[in-house]
């Protein structure tokens, strides 16, 4: 009997010891929508100097402006004109980053979550840096008004046209 219990234990063991060796290697290989792989959700930061923004130098079929001094978004194909939206960015105590950024993650509706708010159900969330994302916002009506905790908040029917316009890698480029 105990030679049974012995070998059933060492069974057990070994199929304890496969099913941890599997979910290491799955938290290994698994990239949070934080971490910096080249397919993850993070967009890499480069300092602008708001002098330095030309327009012209842009080589992007399609990119994005957000122009905070104006509270302005424009959506651009080469040097054309697409859409023109007003925008909520970040307040004074929870700025909008400033930089060139990539969409990196599209969701039709996210809950968002963070220090003093907890929204579900945004609609037409695209990140393009860490937790910041441009947006859809059902719970106020102050566009051209900083109000948010950083992101770059939309009319939701407005957000909609630019979600189904931009793709995953669309250029961002923040300044003021």
């Amino acid at each position: 009997m105990q030679t049974w219990i012995r070998r059933g234990g060492i069974r057990s063991s070994g199929t304890f010891c496969t099913g941890v060796a599997l979910m290491v290697m799955t938290l290994f290989s698994w990239s949070s929508p934080l971490t910096g792989t080249p397919n993850s959700t993070t967009a890499t930061a480069t300092s602008v100097d708001e002098n330095s923004i030309t327009v012209n130098n842009i080589s992007q079929p399609r990119w994005i402006e957000i122009d905070l001094s104006e509270q302005r978004l424009r959506a651009w194909e080469g040097n054309k004109l697409v859409h023109s939206y007003r925008i909520s960015g970040g307040k004074r105590s929870t700025p909008t980053p400033i930089g060139r950024f990539r969409i990196n993650s599209k969701y039709r509706t996210h809950r968002m979550r963070g220090r003093g708010y907890n929204i579900p159900d945004v609609p037409y969330t695209m990140y393009f840096y860490r937790g910041y994302a441009i947006h859809g916002a059902y719970w106020h009506n102050r566009f051209g008004t900083p109000v948010s905790h950083g992101c770059v908040n939309l009319p939701v029917k407005q957000a909609g046209n630019l979600y189904r316009w931009a793709s995953t890698g669309t250029l961002v480029l923040v300044h003021k």
